[in-house]
């Protein structure tokens, strides 16, 4: 066995432990409210950092004007509890028009 192999199988079991963990200890395990506060606080930085690079960049650099203002239009209809397809026409729709007036 090559050693490729032994670390795919490493990774492999250690991934499947891994997910394993939760449903078995799920009720046996206590966390303090303020971790579970600070866990769930730290879930939504994540997701905001991944929008916020998602929606600047592209390959490294500055997307343009066109896709953070899509973002932003879909972000309020998502807040003003639009449905999920007007959500993603809409910013869809504004990116798209955007770039068709020349702003990149």
């Amino acid at each position: 066995m090559s050693a490729t192999v032994a670390a795919i199988l490493v990774l492999a079991v250690g991934t499947y432990a891994f997910r394993l963990v939760g449903p078995v200890l799920h009720g046996r395990v206590e966390l303090p409210a303020r971790l579970q506060e600070l866990l769930a606080a730290g879930a939504v930085v994540l997701l905001v950092a991944l929008l916020a690079t998602g929606a600047l960049t592209e390959g490294g650099a500055f997307a343009g004007w066109a896709r953070p203002v899509g973002v932003l239009v879909g972000g309020v209809l998502a807040w003003r509890r639009a449905p999920f397809l007007v959500v993603v026409l809409g910013a869809a729709a504004t990116t798209a028009g955007l770039r068709a007036v020349g702003v990149a």
